[in-house]
């Protein structure tokens, strides 16, 4: 992609999060990446105006919208705000981006689907959200198809963490250190998501010699539950004086319906870009040996 030019021109959006922190981490081993990096004390992109005339001042070969309203139980009461950020913006986002001749890669969940199969979900499986968060993000891909087809890629992932921001694996590790019991869910499967993972992949979807534009699911490699994932943290931190107990999800309402199965197929990103995929335990000992290192 880089079209025989010396530096691509990279807009960040939430780059002080998970995603955002490790996309920082990885361009910066890259000499033909030209990082800009924004959250929304650089940007507001809720705001079309906004984003104009941040590209007309900060030109970007490739956005990447790391940046969305993730918190899901409170959606369902803040479903204006959800909508805001996880539709608005997106569009707002593909606007400008087509205004200024730039490709956007927008970062999307399993949360498009109901949870309710048996089988990776692929990208062409039928999209049924179950929650305010699912159907706005949902909603915000269709807008970014609509007006950009041929230059934006929509990455799906799940159970996304890192050693930034707050997340599921550091909140495991502060409750196994601060108690003696724990309950965690078990009949919830998925795939963790090392954020850090993610972003090697965004950059070698950037890099590569062809745009292929379209829908693809990442997530690390194997199948666990919240129960088993706790586990395995709980181990590889090395903590012992933690009791972690099997639960039902429903001994423990949440305002929004969690997919009971989010596995998603990753063969498509893997055929198409070529790439390697972690095992997720593998991922998560790498992230905990730089926790403990902090």
């Amino acid at each position: 992609m880089l079209d025989n030019m010396n530096t691509l021109n990279i807009l960040i959006t939430g780059a002080n999060g998970q995603l955002g922190r490790e996309m920082r981490n990885v361009m910066q081993g890259h000499f033909t990446l030209n990082g800009i990096y924004t959250d929304v004390e650089e940007l507001d992109i809720t705001s079309l105006e906004a984003i104009n005339a941040f590209l007309d001042s900060h030109p970007a070969d490739v956005i990447v919208n790391c940046a969305a309203y993730t918190a899901v139980d409170r959606a369902e009461q803040e479903a204006d705000l959800c909508h805001k950020l996880n539709v608005e913006a997106i569009e707002n986002l593909a606007m400008a981006a087509k205004a200024h001749h730039a490709k956007l890669i927008h970062i999307s969940t399993d949360y498009v689907f109901d949870g309710t199969a048996h089988r990776p979900y692929s990208e062409n499986h039928p999209t049924c959200p179950a929650s305010v968060y699912g159907n706005t993000k949902l909603d915000g891909e269709k807008r970014l198809q609509a007006v950009l087809p041929n230059d934006s890629i929509i990455l799906r992932t799940a159970w996304l963490y890192s050693p930034y921001g707050k997340n599921f694996v550091k909140t495991m590790l502060e409750l196994g250190r601060t108690r003696s019991n724990l309950n965690v869910v078990y009949d919830q499967v998925g795939t963790p998501t090392y954020a850090l993972d993610l972003a090697q992949t965004i950059v070698k979807i950037i890099l590569a010699d062809e745009w292929k534009p379209g829908i693809y699911h990442y997530s690390n490699e194997g199948v666990t539950s919240w129960y088993d994932f706790t586990k395995a943290i709980h181990a590889i931190a090395g903590i012992i004086t933690c009791n972690v107990m099997p639960c039902h999800t429903n001994e423990y309402p949440t305002a929004a319906q969690r997919p009971h199965y989010s596995v998603l197929d990753k063969t498509k990103i893997k055929t198409t870009f070529g790439c390697a995929v972690p095992y997720w335990r593998d991922s998560l000992v790498k992230c905990i040996d730089i926790l403990k290192q902090q």
